[in-house]
């Protein structure tokens, strides 16, 4: 077993949308998904799915029963001892929110992985708690990756 500042990932990085191809480069969409991971020092297989506003509309729509494509989506299938999970990130979602937030492109992206990856790891937002301690985490992990407070 890996330690836990250095998860093992197996990635499979897919672009059904490739507008921002080039703001998500595998070795940095790695680093991001493996500073998640770390929280809980674990390994992972992780699959990053890029898709348009379609896709993420019909799978937001069909698994959460919400007819609106949203950010990112997480589909987590074990937590140990190995983290497998899918992530699915709507491009145009992303790139309204960075513009509506005033981020950069692959920190909207940055962080929208790390969140995600953090869903796969059973952390959750739902109720006050939970969306304080799970955010803190991403401000944690957000800042160590050098990235400003994505809440502020």
């Amino acid at each position: 077993m890996s330690s836990p500042s250095k998860p093992a990932l197996s990635l499979s990085l897919q672009f059904a949308d490739k507008t921002h191809r080039d703001q998500l480069p595998r070795h940095k969409v790695a680093r991001w998904i493996k500073a998640a991971l770390a929280v809980d020092g674990v390994d992972g297989e992780i699959t990053v799915r890029i898709v348009g506003e379609d896709e993420g509309r019909a799978l937001n729509r069909d698994f959460r029963q919400k007819d609106y494509a949203t950010n990112v989506l997480t589909f987590d299938y074990t937590q140990e001892p190995v983290v497998t999970a899918d992530l699915v990130i709507c491009a145009p979602v992303i790139e309204r929110e960075a513009q509506e937030q005033n981020k950069t492109l692959q920190e909207h992206y940055a962080h929208m992985l790390v969140h995600g990856t953090l869903h796969a790891q059973g952390f959750d937002h739902l109720v006050e708690d939970e969306a304080v301690a799970m955010e803190a985490q991403e401000r944690q992990i957000m800042a160590a990756l050098g990235f400003a407070d994505p809440y502020a």
